[in-house]
């Protein structure tokens, strides 16, 4: 039942949060009232039984919580009362979570008057229910300090009345690009997890793709928008081979390529297909064409590299950041050998990241540079959360 409701957790927190949020108009509130609610299904659910709707469950008693807690607190201002007065005399089927009530509380997130990291980090936690330790380490920064982040960004958000809503068209751009990281934030955690014992968290990357396509509707002549979409199907196309029978993760080049969903390809290289013909480049639409290039190939050994390389190339322009760099050292060994590709990435500034880790360590192995490679994967170890990852890793040392 503990399971159950963990699941639960992760399905339905954001959903859970973005409706109270935009009833309250209280972040905190909202987290605190979802919270309990949850607190209330581990005592419940395993008397009661699973209700048939957990997540109308959750905010129904979250929203009865929150009721309960400005009844308490006579010191309310005027606004929060009006909250509390809509909540109670709202029927509870009215509270069940309605599509874009998650988009709205990313558009709140993601308001200007905040910093982008502060945008990032407080919407992964709100929409993502991911923790605070899971959010730093996809940011390589201190636990501490991605706290006081979201602090003070839901403090912002209080303090400046921002609207729980999707704005209009004019208001759109200056929000857009941070929108579409946080899509791409939640679907890279659902894809690869960084904590657990599940390589994958399937709920986060169809919730992702969701938003993904509510962003095509609402967008429809945003390039970059499209991207998205495209990359993260054609990467999810993957999604039955990333993992064998026992869970154990298998490497792109290990992949048995005739299960990738074809539909899934299908439609990802059509979106990029019409990207590209308005020749306007982006780095999501960048990205989409490496995934796409990779889809092409029927075997690893047919892969082209070079268009691969090519392509990064034209990403680094764009978003020169240390992590595409990573990625594209991989490329360059794969064309050039891994000297020059460790060159490449031992200039990077990644060493709180265990996948530059791993990456050294696997060239250094290719290098016969036993004792150096050993050190990195113990290195890549240390910092990699999720248990399937690590038991890759570790196969990886064993035989260093």
């Amino acid at each position: 039942m503990t399971d159950a409701v963990a699941q639960a957790f992760r399905r339905e927190y954001g959903r859970a949060v973005a409706v109270l949020a935009r009833k309250l108009g209280d972040l905190s509130m909202a987290e605190e009232a979802v919270q309990d609610a949850f607190a209330t299904a581990l005592e419940r659910w395993p008397r009661d039984g699973i209700p048939p709707s957990p997540a109308g469950w959750i905010i129904v008693t979250a929203r009865n919580r929150a009721i309960d807690r400005l009844r308490r607190e006579a010191t309310r201002d005027e606004r929060q009362q009006a909250a509390m007065e809509m909540l109670d005399s709202e029927p509870a089927e009215e509270l069940q979570p309605v599509p874009d009530e998650r988009l709205r509380l990313i558009f709140t997130c993601c308001h200007p008057a905040l910093s982008v990291e502060s945008q990032l980090a407080l919407t992964l936690r709100l929409l993502g229910g991911l923790t605070t330790a899971e959010i730093a380490r996809a940011f390589l920064v201190p636990e501490a300090t991605l706290a006081q982040r979201i602090s003070r960004a839901k403090a912002k958000i209080q303090a400046a009345g921002i609207p729980y809503r999707v704005p209009d068209t004019a208001d759109l751009p200056p929000r857009l690009a941070s929108v579409l990281a946080v899509v791409y934030l939640i679907f890279n955690e659902g894809y690869s997890a960084s904590t657990g014992q599940d390589l994958q968290r399937q709920e986060l990357v169809d919730e992702a793709l969701r938003l993904g396509r509510v962003l095509v509707e609402l967008l429809p002549d945003d390039m970059e928008v499209a991207g998205l979409l495209a990359l993260m199907l054609l990467i999810d196309a993957r999604r039955a081979t990333r993992a064998d029978e026992s869970g154990a993760f298998v490497r792109l080049a290990d992949q048995d390529r005739s299960r990738w969903d074809r539909a899934r390809i299908a439609e990802g290289q059509a979106l990029l297909r019409a990207c590209l013909a308005r020749n306007h480049p982006g780095p999501y639409q960048l990205q989409a064409a490496i995934n796409a290039v990779h889809s092409d190939a029927r075997a690893a050994g047919d892969t082209d590299w070079r268009q691969i390389l090519a392509l990064y190339d034209q990403l680094m322009a764009l978003t020169p950041t240390a992590v595409i760099a990573l990625n594209r050292a991989v490329v360059v060994a794969e064309i050039d050998g891994p000297a020059p590709a460790l060159r490449l990435v031992e200039e990077l500034p990644l060493e709180r990241y265990h996948l530059w880790h791993a990456v050294r360590g696997e060239l250094l192995g290719r290098l016969g540079r036993g004792a150096e490679s050993e050190s990195a994967y113990k290195n890549a170890l240390t910092l990699c959360g999720n248990d399937r990852d690590r038991e890759f890793l570790g196969k990886k040392l064993r035989r260093e």
